[in-house]
């Protein structure tokens, strides 16, 4: 079987970055962009890094920032009315994955109307054209939406969210400047810094892993582990570690799919508006104590990457316990709550583990699984 693998055409890596974005518009000739970003963005200024690129320019603009944490299919149709009346050209995404993920589908419709019924672009859709040209700006170390061809979606009323995976909404340009993520808070470095964590062990274990995105997990794998407590501090080394770190794993997991901590995770954001990066981390060894049993043996070199000392003299049982150890340690490490007490009722774990077994995450899991162990899993960290 051949493996397929999409990346942006071009990315730019390293403080200063984003003084590359307004060469790249105007070289292709766009006349206005809409940035799309979200309110505390605007709020404290990291916003204005990009748009003050913009006015030096004389490049005309609009800002759009009706994007919610976890953004919903309202906050993609407002944003799609937006585009049109601002009578853009181009989208500048900038912010986590919320501000991404809504741009990418806005970019999306646009480009492809009869795709305007949001909820049609649940799992592979089959659209024609690609998204308006557009340059993604993050300002977390974790998604990596700017290089990934998913973005995810909540459905308020159907208290889910769903994943849409479409080679067309891949940003052309990703502008991966660590200087924007230096105003991010402790707890958001931290559960953001997780998720690429899972984003990197789940691509590396998932059924459809390659060499080529075992190349790139692996190495995401070692810098997270070695940039993640310091990005935490604010170091400038940890912040651009964890900005390429987060960046790489995007590239892997992208082509080759994730499991059942994403499928179980997405659930818990769209019922409680648990944060993405802590329900991942909190059900990452949940994941992987469930998964030894089929994929241990790739575990080893997980631990190796993390610097899990002693590990090449151990059992294949021994080094997938310390891997699992030393993803804990970590999690602890930077404040990640230790289970889901106080998070998970009851009364939902029926339908968070069938929205989990439905979910476009869980096929890629090693482990073949079931609604029925997938609720014993949710009751574990009760």
């Amino acid at each position: 079987m051949a493996n397929r693998i999409v990346l942006n055409t071009i990315s730019y890596h390293g403080h200063g970055a984003i003084e590359n974005i307004v060469p790249e518009l105007t070289k292709r000739g766009c006349k206005k962009a809409f940035v799309a970003t979200d309110a505390d963005l605007l709020k404290f200024g990291v916003t204005k890094k990009v748009t003050d690129l913009l006015d030096a320019a004389g490049f005309a603009y609009s800002v759009y920032s009706d994007i919610k944490p976890n953004p919903t299919i309202e906050n993609v149709q407002n944003g799609v009315s937006s585009f049109k009346e601002a009578g853009a050209d181009c989208i500048v995404a900038i912010g986590g994955g919320s501000a991404m993920d809504t741009a990418k589908a806005i970019g999306i419709i646009i480009e492809n109307p009869e795709f305007a019924d949001v909820r049609s672009l649940e799992g592979v859709a089959d659209t024609k054209k690609h998204a308006v040209f557009t340059i993604a700006v993050p300002t977390t170390a974790g998604t990596a939406a700017e290089v990934t061809i998913n973005y995810v979606i909540t459905d308020v009323e159907k208290k889910r969210k769903f994943v849409c995976v479409d080679t067309n909404d891949i940003p052309e340009i990703a502008v991966v400047d660590p200087d924007m993520m230096a105003s991010m808070p402790k707890g958001l470095t931290a559960a953001t810094g997780m998720d690429a964590l899972t984003h990197a062990i789940e691509g590396y274990i998932t059924k459809g892993h390659c060499a080529i995105s075992d190349m790139f997990h692996l190495e995401a794998i070692r810098l997270i582990s070695a940039n993640l407590r310091d990005a935490v501090q604010n170091t400038p080394e940890g912040r651009e570690g964890m900005a390429l770190g987060q960046y790489i794993a995007g590239m892997g997991f992208s082509n080759v799919g994730l499991g059942i901590v994403h499928a179980m995770a997405h659930g818990l954001s769209a019922l409680y508006d648990t944060p993405h990066g802590v329900a991942c981390a909190i059900l990452l060894p949940v994941g992987l104590e469930y998964n030894k049993s089929v994929s241990g043996e790739r575990y080893r070199a997980i631990g190796k990457a993390m610097c899990v000392e002693g590990i090449d003299t151990m059992s294949d049982e021994e080094a997938a316990d310390a891997t699992i150890a030393a993803v804990k340690k970590l999690s602890a490490d930077v404040g990640i709550p230790a289970n889901l007490v106080g998070i998970l009722k009851e009364e939902d774990v029926q339908f968070l583990s069938e929205s989990a077994f439905a979910d476009a995450c869980c096929p890629g899991n090693p482990r073949d699984t079931s609604i029925e162990e997938i609720a014993v899993l949710y009751k574990s960290q009760m």
